[in-house]
């Protein structure tokens, strides 16, 4: 983290005259700090989808039967007419707001002046962001991310790099601190898995929670 206007020798920052923020930085500035996501999150989105469950079964027959176990969900004769394409699907059903995770370590500067001064943060570390997941996530992680994109009709990335060097400056009031964090925005959306079998039945869903990386940029904030 450097300062545009220089320090005195107790490290405040001396008010200049404003700069422009680098061009294609995003930045969103917020009155207090960014939500935290999630702590239970998995890092890291499955690159395959999950293995075939066990065929869900009622009770099985009496003694001296050779039938089988059923799908607890009978087929239909109209489901075992069509035959489905077997796997694990992924539906998204609702979406929330974007997450910040951070690259490298917090930045701050604080103005010790009367004046606005300017303060410039610059990245200090290149770093991957991919997708995080709460649940069971079992497709893989390009599945999930083209049924959000279509569902919610968003541009989102399996993963995205935050590099090292990239600039921003911003006003610090008087006698305030400027908090800054470099890395990649992350959309949080929910949904479920599920696995289709051959005859059209459908297994138990399983709830999931997904952060998908969105954009790169900085979150900024100000405290006392």
């Amino acid at each position: 983290m450097t300062l545009t206007a220089g320090l005195t020798a107790g490290g405040t920052a001396v008010a200049s005259e404003p700069s422009p923020a680098a061009p294609g930085t995003a930045v969103v500035e917020t009155a207090a700090p960014p939500e935290p996501e999630e702590s239970d999150l998995v890092e890291g989105a499955p690159s395959a989808e999950a293995p075939v469950p066990t065929m869900p079964t009622v009770p099985g027959p009496a003694a001296g039967d050779d039938g089988i176990g059923l799908p607890t969900s009978k087929p239909t004769a109209t489901l075992d007419a069509r035959a489905c394409e077997p796997g694990y699907q992924y539906v998204p059903t609702s979406k929330g707001k974007d997450y910040h995770k951070g690259v490298g370590a917090e930045q701050a500067n604080y103005n010790g002046t009367s004046r606005t001064a300017r303060s410039t943060f610059t990245s200090e570390v290149t770093g991957k962001v991919g997708i995080a997941y709460s649940g069971e996530l079992k497709v893989g992680g390009s599945v999930a991310v083209v049924e959000i994109e279509g569902k919610f009709n968003v541009n989102l990335s399996v993963e995205l790099t935050a590099k090292m060097g990239n600039t921003v400056s911003v006003d610090t009031p008087s006698k305030r601190t400027t908090h800054a964090r470099y890395g990649v925005y992350r959309l949080k959306s929910w949904g479920y898995s599920q696995y289709v079998y051959t005859n059209c039945t459908k297994g138990v869903k399983k709830n999931v929670t997904v952060y998908t990386p969105r954009r790169v940029g900085w979150v900024l904030w100000e405290s006392k």
